[in-house]
């Protein structure tokens, strides 16, 4: 009785591994023998470098140029440059404090109308908008920040300023003029016209900060306020708004730091006059304005120093700003998991 046929083992196959493991070495032959090497990869390396200290080679040459453009300024008025209230070129006082208070307080003035809208804006947008209508929203509130801030300045001429001579201004003069911060000539432009010019252009900015900033914070603590019971307004408010709190306030600097350099729309609507007053109804100046206005008038070297100077003052305080809104920003998106579209 015969057994079985034996039946010899099949040959061994390359595992699985080991072909994964040849297939870089490929890869690599055929990079060299292409003429890849090791030269082409320092250069690359290198001109990436390049172009990324580019950036602070910039920055620093601006600063540098600022300095010493505005060195005859800072000799001869030092600190009081920022403290005193004359601008008289014809005999050579300068200060920049009405240019520092006008640039404050239409910066202030927007944050206080921009900042409720904004987020509340987000709020909708994240957690209660419907699909439909949350791209096409979304899509106008960036649109806005595309808009040149010159065609702002002719809508805010044509549009804005009628409508705060005629309505709304007699209205805030009657019910709030008690208080002097609406109290005075009623001209349309001054330093709310060009507060609400800046508020429009700084809500894209702070809105959509705010909704990425609300989008990092991680579902399971809207599921776990829900699951206490909470309302919606209750889950957004305790669940979403308290985590995100340190990056909305980062985004709300960070629109400040917008609204502090704006020029043109702000130029047109802010009444160019170099006063400090309380009403808002009054006529200003800001820093950026009065360097677009009287940087080409600038007939001797100390007027131009002076503008340079306040050049000077607005870089620093917007890098500062700037740097401030990023931190805070940084500080809550930065555990944040990858968003899934």
């Amino acid at each position: 009785m015969t057994g079985p046929p034996i039946v010899p083992p099949p040959s061994p196959e390359p595992s699985r591994a080991g072909a994964e493991t040849a297939a870089p070495s490929e890869v690599r032959k055929f990079l060299l023998e292409r003429g890849s090497s090791a030269l082409s990869d320092r250069a690359f390396r290198w001109v990436m470098l390049i172009s990324a200290l580019s950036i602070f080679a910039i920055v620093a040459l601006i600063a540098w140029e600022l300095v010493a453009r505005s060195q005859l300024t800072i000799s001869k008025f030092g600190l009081q440059f920022f403290f005193k209230s004359a601008w008289d070129p014809v005999s050579g006082d300068f200060g920049a404090l009405p240019f520092i208070y006008g640039t404050l307080a239409s910066s202030l003035v927007a944050l206080v109308i921009a900042v409720p809208l904004a987020i509340g804006l987000a709020i909708f947008l994240t957690e209660m908008c419907p699909k439909f209508l949350r791209g096409p929203l979304a899509f106008l509130t960036e649109l806005l920040a595309a808009i040149p801030s010159v065609v702002y300045g002719l809508w805010a001429v044509f549009v804005l300023v009628p409508l705060l001579r005629e309505h709304v201004n007699p209205l805030l003069m009657k019910t709030l003029g008690w208080t002097g911060f609406f109290a005075g000539p009623n001209y349309g432009i001054g330093i709310l016209a060009a507060g609400v010019i800046l508020a429009i252009m700084i809500l894209p900015i702070i809105s959509s900060l705010t909704r990425e900033v609300m989008t990092a914070v991680p579902h399971m603590q809207r599921e776990a306020v829900l699951a206490l019971g909470a309302t919606r307004w209750e889950m957004i408010r305790m669940g979403v708004l308290r985590n995100a709190r340190i990056g909305i306030v980062g985004s709300i600097i960070l629109g400040l730091g917008r609204a502090l350099g704006e020029t043109m729309a702000v130029t047109m609507v802010i009444g160019n006059r170099p006063e400090i007053v309380k009403s808002l109804l009054g006529l200003g100046y800001s820093m950026a304005s009065v360097i677009a206005n009287e940087f080409s008038e600038a007939s001797d070297d100390l007027y131009l120093s002076a503008l340079i100077e306040i050049g000077l003052a607005l870089f620093i305080v917007t890098i500062i700003v700037n740097a401030i809104a990023r931190l805070l920003v940084w500080a809550v998106t930065r555990g944040a998991p990858p968003r899934v579209a």
